[in-house]
């Protein structure tokens, strides 16, 4: 009998192409398929939440299999992990209904960018983390920030790339946090344009060094113009945070 189970992984995106299977080049939905097709013996079909571009990292990453294998499983991660290279955990597995989709089911997802802001860089943080090296006025980030919170096209703040039915989205949190000498931009929404997360971030950056005024993110949104928001911020700086699902699928 057919189960579908869902897989939570985190993963280190810098030597990936991003989620999505690709001719030519590695994924980390290539890589584990490869791993789950080895562990249950068939040709399997691996399904991903979302399409995380070359180097953007994930810490929650929720994907399903469809399977006949009958390995139980609090078994699977260990088994999967076995077979994976160091950089993509699966840390949890659970069977969930047919009718579970890692996309559609999802009622909000979370992205998190950091930006490190000391002179000198730190080895430790390289890919890993946005290094830069100019001040930012955080204060003004975080009434920028609140402007994104609520229901707005958010033509202006994406790259052009798959069409999609609408471009309005619902940010639901805009949050900026600091510690130390790193700064943390935390958005979660019902969904996300192509590059929106990162363009909101460059926009913020943008305001951070006195480029916008933050009230000025209100007509940013309403002109629906990408030229008028800030550049898009480097992939290696991002991280999907949390994928959120309603609490009868266990995840």
């Amino acid at each position: 009998m057919k189960r579908t189970i869902a897989l939570v992984l985190s993963y280190d995106g810098n030597n990936y192409h991003g989620w999505q299977t690709q001719e030519n080049a590695q994924s980390v939905q290539s890589t584990l398929l490869s791993a789950v097709s080895s562990l249950f013996g068939e040709d399997v079909k691996v399904t991903g939440c979302g399409r995380t571009d070359t180097g953007v990292h994930a810490r929650k990453y929720v994907a399903t299999v469809l399977t006949n294998s009958q390995i139980p499983c609090e078994r699977i991660p260990f088994a999967l992990n076995s077979l994976l290279p160091y950089d993509i955990s699966v840390k949890n597995a659970t069977d969930v209904p047919e009718n579970f989709h890692p996309v559609h089911s999802c009622i909000e997802k979370e992205y998190t960018y950091y930006i490190y802001t000391d002179k000198i860089r730190d080895p430790f943080f390289e890919k890993r983390v946005l290094h830069y090296r100019y001040p930012l006025d955080v204060e003004l980030m975080k009434k920028a920030a609140l402007h994104f919170v609520g229901t707005h096209d958010f033509s202006s703040m994406r790259s052009l790339g798959t069409p999609v039915k609408s471009t309005v989205r619902t940010v639901f949190k805009c949050d900026i946090g600091r510690t130390d000498n790193i700064i943390s931009v935390t958005i979660s929404a019902n969904g996300f344009l192509y590059n929106m997360a990162r363009t909101i971030v460059g926009t913020l950056l943008d305001v951070g060094t006195h480029k916008i005024p933050p009230d000025e993110i209100v007509e940013i949104l309403r002109s629906c113009d990408r030229t008028k928001a800030g550049a898009t911020a480097p992939a290696h700086g991002l991280y999907m945070t949390n994928v959120i699902y309603p609490p009868e699928f266990g995840l």
